[in-house]
């Protein structure tokens, strides 16, 4: 089902359609890919949460990477990364009235994860092997913070929430990619 659902994805860049054959490539040759016990590379799902006028965008201040970010999370097993990317959102955030805009795959990225400490464990860097879903939430929701992942939960409107990352790459490379095409959207 995973495969052939980003093998039918089509790409919108050089950027994904790279890390498409990459991951189709994991995948052909690494029967763990959905597991973390796999320390090379394992997939994981995101949300990309716009508010319903697609006017504003909901981020967490991520503990690890010290910055405003999506929400997501390990398949851990999953292979509904679309179920995986709903359930870390509401984990993330709090957020109770959530809803994909559509089931299809957004967007994919191949991500490099920097060796870090997890729950008192030093975790060797890695590649994350990314889906993201873009999803719609009520901005009138209540939110609250995952204390073990996050230090803040807010809506921003898209330019403030760019102001906001402090992540270079990801800015330039992911999160403006996934503002461009909720506005080919509209």
């Amino acid at each position: 089902m995973l495969y052939e659902k980003i093998k039918e994805y089509i790409p919108c860049c050089e950027q994904e359609e790279n890390d498409r054959r990459l991951m189709l490539s994991f995948m052909d040759n690494c029967n763990n890919y959905l597991l973390r016990d796999n320390t090379v590379a394992h997939f994981t799902a995101s949300s990309w949460i716009v508010n319903k006028d697609r006017t504003k965008v909901l981020m967490i201040y991520h503990n690890i990477y010290d910055s405003w970010a999506w929400t997501g999370g390990h398949a851990d097993g999953e292979e509904n990364l679309l179920h995986t990317a709903i359930k870390e959102a509401v984990e993330e955030t709090g957020i109770k009235h959530i809803r994909p805009v559509s089931e299809e795959i957004f967007s994919i990225e191949v991500l490099t994860v920097d060796g870090h400490i997890k729950r008192g464990k030093y975790v060797s860097s890695h590649l994350h092997l990314n889906v993201t879903y873009l999803l719609e939430a009520d901005e009138n929701d209540e939110l609250h913070i995952k204390a073990d992942e996050n230090k803040g939960v807010a809506w921003f409107d898209v330019k403030t929430a760019m102001e906001k990352v402090s992540e270079p790459w990801m800015k330039k490379n992911i999160y403006e990619k996934l503002i461009k095409k909720v506005g080919e959207l509209k």
